[in-house]
């Protein structure tokens, strides 16, 4: 079990410390040679959503990101806003996501505001798990992305 972590900005060192604390090996992805590694999932940071799309551009790792999404990725308060236009499951506004076809799973509440969902091989979050002590979302995530 290998995890890519988007390093570009946002909290990506607490992703690896969770990730480090569960048992599973990572990778940081900063640049496209990065992305070549074999990996099994992708966690994509929090951060400046457009400052994210940018980087993301620039680096060439954009259609790669999109691709990756479709196939098993954790999302942190929906930091891309371009991306999800491509794939099933769209985040408008954190925490409110809509439904464009396929069965959208909520996993948590919140005072009636959806804050974890998943759909298919997609887990998203509307807050920072890994800025918590509980690895329980994570090791959640490491379940879907073995099967």
């Amino acid at each position: 079990m290998r995890i890519a972590v988007l390093a570009l900005q946002g909290a990506f060192a607490e992703h690896e410390q969770m990730l480090e604390r569960i048992g599973v090996d990572y990778f940081e992805v900063r640049q496209a040679a990065d992305w070549q590694q074999p990996k099994d999932g992708l966690i994509l940071p929090g951060g400046e959503s457009t400052t994210m799309m940018k980087l993301l551009h620039d680096l060439g790792l954009y259609h790669d990101i999109q691709q990756a999404i479709q196939e098993g990725s954790f999302h942190i308060v929906a930091p891309f806003i371009g991306i999800p236009d491509e794939v099933p499951m769209t985040f408008i506004r954190a925490p409110y996501i809509q439904e464009t076809g396929d069965e959208v799973e909520v996993l948590a509440v919140v005072d009636g505001h959806i804050v974890a969902a998943r759909q298919g091989n997609q887990l998203v979050t509307a807050f920072h798990p890994e800025l918590d002590e509980d690895p329980r979302l994570h090791q959640y995530f490491i379940s879907m992305v073995q099967t």
